[in-house]
């Protein structure tokens, strides 16, 4: 097993430029290497009756804001998470370190998948009016695929920008949503009141855009 863990990672790690767009360009029209590891994922996830909701890039992908990704991001509940670890581990899933309970990874390909368990706290990690949703009440259905609604995506990521000062990016996300999905300034009424004047904030810097 070690001998295999080594080759993935060393096959991640020469990819060349070319190799890796390429991949991206797969990956964006729905056949890449990390759109297969998710179906299988999702499958083994929905015949052991776990709920989930996918969120992270794949999510924004999703929602029409195509950013280059190597890794799942999803989010279950705890009992969720604990069922995974019960009977998933070692059928083609494992801990990406020994003792890890969130940070796992397929063993058929390398791929990192990222839980968060709902009722966490977005970016810092400290208590605030926005929490991780539990999947059930705030996923859709996106060909197949539970994936976090819109609304819950923004909310999320603003709310980690705004209070983690390494999460910039996420800030930068909900920018590009806003552009590509030509949201106005009314989508703040959809927000927790929380977020709301962030979201507006950064509606009106693509607003006033040159």
């Amino acid at each position: 097993m070690k001998m295999n863990e080594n080759v993935v990672k060393e096959s991640l790690q020469t990819h060349s430029v070319v190799e890796t767009y390429e991949e991206g360009l797969r990956l964006f029209m729905g056949h890449g290497e990390l759109d297969q590891t998710l179906a299988r994922l999702v499958r083994n996830l929905e015949q052991h009756g776990i709920d989930y909701m996918v969120v992270g890039a794949i999510a924004l992908i999703a929602h029409g804001y195509k950013r280059f990704t190597e890794d799942i991001n999803i989010v279950l509940s705890t009992d969720g998470l604990n069922t995974v670890h019960n009977e998933l581990i070692g059928l083609g899933y494992a801990p990406q370190f020994p003792g890890a309970r969130k940070r796992l990874r397929s063993t058929m390909d390398g791929v990192s998948i990222d839980v968060i368990t709902s009722g966490e706290y977005p970016g810092d990690g400290k208590p605030k009016p926005v929490v991780v949703p539990d999947p059930s009440s705030a996923s859709i259905d996106i060909d197949g695929i539970r994936i976090v609604t819109l609304e819950k995506l923004i909310e999320l990521k603003l709310a980690s920008g705004m209070t983690a000062p390494h999460r910039l990016r996420d800030l930068a996300d909900v920018l590009e949503l806003i552009w590509i999905r030509k949201l106005g300034a009314d989508f703040a009424e959809r927000l927790d009141p929380y977020v709301r004047d962030k979201y507006l904030e950064l509606w009106d810097a693509v607003a006033n855009a040159p």
